[in-house]
């Protein structure tokens, strides 16, 4: 029965390292937003923007989810720029001044070094909400 523990508490401890062994590639920095990206936060937060748009899959289902909509092929500042700053069909616009615009495409920027969505784009319907059944 020790024996049973011993190897249970070596499984354990390997386990560990590799859940939270860095592998050295990441700038540790990445992690911590800037100013820039902090006021875009802070904009997000008062203009209520996850209450239609997604970060890792949570918040509103109107719009998409942003996670890694700065890295995503053919868009990048400008597009991100001209949805925040006229806004779509769906999308209001929010009469936001340029510096404002500015920080959310930074904080936009910082979420996507951040992680990947966990929902795959093959499961987001057309409504915008998710289809994880199949």
């Amino acid at each position: 029965m020790v024996r049973l523990w011993i190897l249970l508490f070596i499984a354990f401890i390997i386990y560990t390292f590799f859940v939270y062994n860095d592998s050295g590639n990441r700038n540790p920095n990445d992690s911590i937003p800037d100013r820039q990206s902090l006021a875009g936060w802070k904009t997000w937060q008062e203009k209520n923007c996850q209450s239609c748009h997604q970060i890792y899959g949570l918040g509103g289902y109107m719009g998409p989810d942003l996670t890694n909509v700065a890295s995503e092929p053919a868009k990048g500042d400008i597009y991100l720029r001209t949805f925040i700053k006229f806004g779509t069909g769906k999308m209001p616009n929010f009469n936001l001044n340029d510096s404002e615009v500015t920080n959310l495409v930074a904080f936009l920027k910082w979420i996507d070094k951040s992680g990947k969505s966990r929902v795959p784009k093959e499961k987001v319907t057309w409504s915008g909400s998710y289809n994880l059944e199949n």
